[in-house]
């Protein structure tokens, strides 16, 4: 599923004609599928190439990008233009390739450092110790997937809350109340880890205790 390189000037679908196409995808039209690469195809590469700097990689995130919709075309419902929506995967697949490549979290961790508590400060940057960071890696663990998604999306990838609640398809205000609950998740799970207390949180149906 490579870029497409031809000359041609792309013609992008009419927001009918993008819900018949996903229509046909739901049922698994592959030819369906084609069409929407070759509507959307040089966005998505261009939009890759941008952030990666790797062609490899952009014509990664092409494939990912369409196997997601392959997948769950139904996830779009219609609450942005189709271009947004899935250049909305794209950020994501993209951010997710940058974070393996520096992993070590140091945006995420400033904001953290503010969410704390000043006399708890000391413990915190003991925590932040390279050797610790597996405190943070675990409390994130605990946070419900879309929270998780909203906290990465902000602190990676420099997401307005407009941007991620399109993403998300949902309304601004519940991406607000979203990332101010996985805050204060993050908040509370460190600070068990700064008193020394092991933190209990219940993911996916089982319980997982950090500390």
């Amino acid at each position: 599923m490579a870029a497409t390189q031809d000359t041609r000037r792309t013609v992008h679908p009419s927001e009918t004609e993008v819900r018949t196409l996903l229509e046909r995808i739901g049922k698994q039209d592959e030819s369906a599928l084609r069409e929407l690469h070759q509507a959307f195809g040089k966005r998505i590469y261009a939009f890759a190439l941008n952030r990666l700097h790797d062609e490899q990689d952009a014509e990664t995130v092409i494939v990912d990008v369409l196997y997601e919709v392959w997948q769950r075309p139904d996830r779009f419902r219609g609450e942005s233009l189709f271009s947004t929506w899935i250049l909305g995967i794209a950020k994501f697949k993209v951010l997710m390739m940058l974070r393996a490549r520096r992993p070590e979290m140091q945006e995420l961790d400033d904001e953290l450092c503010d969410t704390v508590p000043d006399e708890s400060m000391g413990v915190f940057e003991t925590v932040l110790n390279t050797q610790h960071r597996h405190h943070i890696d675990g409390c994130l663990e605990t946070l419900p997937d879309v929270q998780r998604e909203c906290l990465m999306l902000t602190f990676y990838e420099g997401w307005s809350v407009l941007d991620i609640a399109e993403f998300q398809a949902c309304p601004e205000g519940t991406a607000k109340t979203r990332l101010f609950h996985a805050r204060k998740s993050m908040k509370d799970c460190l600070e068990q880890v700064f008193a020394g207390k092991p933190s209990l949180h219940v993911v996916g149906g089982k319980e997982v205790r950090h500390g």
